[in-house]
């Protein structure tokens, strides 16, 4: 008698993997080492938002792509895949993929500046990792804008749309991300009172910027 054919289960489109790509991942083993991959990925000025596969394949990404690159390495660590956003003032926001060990928030995140990257997972809270980019967060012209961090944004709500592997919907996961709660960590009176960072840190922070990358700020 022959045994009824079996239908495979299907992963999600999300996972569908080449070869080429899963080597990429297969060899980032740590946080760490997914920073570096970053690192190493030139930063784009591109108006456009690009899934870890596009980031892949174009060799490209500003800090939105680079995030959905680390929380889909991150995924594969075992982590979930969960980004924080940090809102700006006369500055652009920035997203960082977080994940805990032993309690303790890190981040991951590609910046066109070098003070807004990794983060060891020492920061108790969520709102003491975001605090440790207030000083090294400021625009070309020495402003420290950083004024809320949001809630985590668990990605696998999206893996219906295919985040990891398609670009086609990605604008959901912006939205959604400017729509989950933020929390301020300044008050009015903090800043109208705010100095500017120093000449050295700015000119420290903007090493190696991309010049057609950078947000434009009011004066």
């Amino acid at each position: 008698m022959l045994k009824r054919a079996t239908s495979r289960k299907k992963r999600p489109v999300d996972e569908r993997w080449t070869c080429a790509e899963l080597a990429v991942f297969d060899a980032l083993s740590s946080p760490l080492q997914i920073q570096g991959r970053l690192e190493s990925t030139p930063y784009s000025p591109d108006p456009i938002y690009r899934s870890p596969r596009s980031v892949l394949r174009d060799r490209k990404a500003h800090c939105f792509d680079g995030a959905l690159f680390a929380a889909a390495a991150l995924a594969r660590l075992g982590h979930r895949p969960l980004l924080v956003d940090l809102r700006a003032a006369n500055d652009d926001d920035h997203v960082l993929a977080v994940y805990q060990v032993d309690g303790h928030w890190g981040a991951v995140a590609k910046s066109n500046f070098v003070g807004l990257r990794f983060r060891e997972p020492i920061y108790r809270t969520l709102r003491e990792l975001a605090l440790s980019y207030f000083e090294v967060y400021f625009n070309s012209l020495g402003q420290k804008t950083l004024r809320e961090y949001s809630l985590p944004l668990d990605l696998r709500a999206f893996d219906d749309i295919g985040w990891r592997t398609s670009d086609e919907h990605l604008e959901r996961i912006a939205t959604r991300l400017d729509e989950v709660r933020h929390f301020p960590v300044l008050t009015r009176r903090m800043i109208a009172r705010l100095s500017p960072a120093d000449e050295r840190s700015v000119t420290a922070g903007m090493l190696g910027v991309d010049e057609a990358g950078l947000f434009q700020p009011k004066r």
